[in-house]
């Protein structure tokens, strides 16, 4: 059987946030961890299949090859029709890459003298003019992403900062070809191809332009951006499975764990909101950096002791920007970086043996961690929390997860995570 989207995202919560999308617009989607292998067989009746890999930080060349990888499974075990590379609508990406090598590399392997990227996710307030990205109406380097820790972002021209990392001219498609509808949008891209522009970046202000482009570009063997353009995908071509977002049975005796990695801005606003309201363990970093069982141990008894609370206790590396320049300058960004994750890895196994059932996580590198800790194989996608947030299941073992990037989410949504699960 074909399906009619594959995408490769390359984090944990941008794949469940262009499942949602998809999903929330009518099409059956199954999200697979990791790379897929020759004996992975896709579901039957599925529109579109999403392979949630950790490569955003990692080094390109170990990116490229776990996309490629991806690409081939798809094309070979999928046959899908179309080919999605998903990364985050903040453009996550630093001038070592990844997007750029990985767009390049994939454009080869399909065949495409042309990739159109799209990062705009309107629906929460990105958005992209003149192939400027703006967050909240604010310039991308203006926004809070300049400070993130691996990634931070400090040019809001896209094409500036896609430009060293690919071959060949990057370029834009405006905001007023793409009003215009189908034939100028085609017309223009013509054009830039003769100009030798292979990489576009396509402006886009309002869902109704995503839409636009969904039209235009349905066609497309590749295309890469956020989960804005995903969804009008979706939206464009009607269901062959017949089914959109699961709504999930959540365990009986539900033990849920609220975990946040995430330092954003959005993120330490939702922290401080929930430490109000429900317990709450702060991770103290040299600790982690000479992480013993006994700490895990201690974190994880303190969780199981507010198992009964009303809200679910909340264990937290997130910290405002000066915290973290202080750290960072005290352990090393990569190592204080590392030691956070391994200390959620180890956590999140402990707390799976004493029982905990449902996760709640913010951050992508963070998800990614529990994710593949926790040995999840495939997810099904439930109804959204919050754009671009839904809850996902484990089919084998009935796990339930709410994995959030780090800026998405009003300030409340750790509370309304859980009264989605009641």
């Amino acid at each position: 059987m074909s399906i009619q989207l594959g995408v490769i995202a390359d984090d944990f919560t941008g794949a469940t946030d262009i499942a949602s999308f998809m999903s929330d617009n009518g099409w059956k989607v199954v999200q697979f961890i990791g790379v897929p292998s020759p004996e992975n067989v896709c579901p039957v009746d599925t529109d579109a299949v999403v392979i949630s890999l950790k490569s955003r930080s990692i080094p390109a060349a170990d990116a490229v090859a776990q996309s490629l990888a991806c690409l081939q499974w798809l094309k070979e075990s999928a046959q899908a029709r179309q080919v999605y590379f998903k990364y985050c609508s903040t453009f996550d990406s630093t001038p070592a890459g990844n997007i750029g090598q990985v767009s390049d590399a994939l454009m080869s392997a399909v065949g495409v003298q042309q990739l159109i990227h799209c990062p705009a996710l309107p629906q929460n307030k990105r958005t992209v003019v003149h192939a400027h990205l703006f967050v909240n109406g604010v310039l991308l380097n203006q926004s809070g992403m300049e400070n993130h820790p691996l990634n931070p972002m400090r040019d809001a021209d896209l094409r500036r900062v896609l430009a060293p990392q690919v071959h060949g001219a990057v370029g834009s498609l405006n905001l007023e070809t793409i009003q215009q509808g189908t034939p100028a949008i085609h017309q223009q891209l013509a054009a830039l191809i003769t100009q030798g522009v292979s990489h576009v970046i396509a402006d886009t202000l309002t869902p109704a332009d995503l839409v636009s482009l969904a039209d235009a570009l349905a066609d497309q063997p590749l295309l890469a951006g956020g989960s804005g353009l995903g969804g009008a995908l979706a939206k464009h071509h009607p269901s062959v499975a017949g089914s959109g977002a699961k709504v999930f049975t959540f365990p009986a005796e539900k033990k849920a764990v609220v975990l946040s990695g995430s330092c954003s801005a959005m993120t330490n606003r939702q922290v401080n909101a929930y430490c109000q309201r429900a317990a709450h363990f702060a991770l103290d970093v040299g600790r982690c950096i000479n992480l013993d069982a006994a700490y895990i141990r201690e974190i994880a008894d303190w969780v199981l002791s507010h198992a009964s609370d009303d809200l679910a206790p909340l264990v937290y590396a997130t910290q405002p920007p000066e915290i973290i320049r202080d750290i960072q300058q005290k352990y090393g960004e990569q190592q204080a970086s590392a030691a956070v994750e391994e200390t959620f890895a180890r956590l999140a196994t402990d707390l799976l043996g004493r029982g905990v059932n449902t996760f709640i996580v913010a951050g992508g590198e963070t998800s990614g961690t529990v994710v593949k800790q926790l040995d999840v194989q495939t997810l099904e996608i439930g109804k959204s929390i919050a754009p671009g947030v839904p809850w996902v299941r484990d089919p084998q073992r009935g796990l339930m997860l709410a994995l959030k990037s780090g800026n998405f989410g009003n300030e409340d949504f750790f509370v309304t995570a859980q009264e989605y699960a009641e």
